[in-house]
């Protein structure tokens, strides 16, 4: 573990936006878990695996959040900023599928982690010198 004691402000930034999106897809996963449950489903395959699929992709953030990134420890950047990549068209797609009130916050949330996990502070925290 490197550089516990002296975390930049970027890299617990980054930590926090991806343990919150970790949180949600959490969340989102139990709920259509539940709703599968409880009602009864078009498509229950379809449903059980969307369920499971947000579990599994919440699960993964959180152990990036705090395994990773908390811990300063290298690996956690690469998925971290892997996931803020993948979170920018869906955002886009957000916008223009009229649903800007869910779209401009994602795209936001993305941009601050990428800037946090990007940011000097922070590969100076996870590289030490060898960056």
């Amino acid at each position: 573990m490197r550089g516990v004691s002296k975390r930049p402000w970027s890299l617990v930034a980054a930590a926090l936006v991806v343990a919150l999106e970790g949180l949600i897809a959490l969340g989102l996963g139990v709920y259509v878990g539940v709703e599968t449950v409880s009602g009864t489903p078009a498509n229950l395959t379809a449903a059980l695996a969307e369920a499971a699929f947000g579990l599994l992709i919440g699960a993964g953030l959180l152990w990036v959040a705090w395994g990773g990134l908390l811990a300063a420890e290298r690996w956690g950047r690469a998925p971290a900023v892997l996931a803020q990549i993948f979170l920018i068209p869906i955002s886009v797609t957000l916008f223009d599928s009229g649903r800007p009130e869910l779209g401009i916050p994602l795209l936001v949330v993305a941009l601050i982690g990428l800037v946090g996990l990007l940011a000097p502070p922070t590969t100076r925290a996870l590289y030490g010198d060898e960056s």
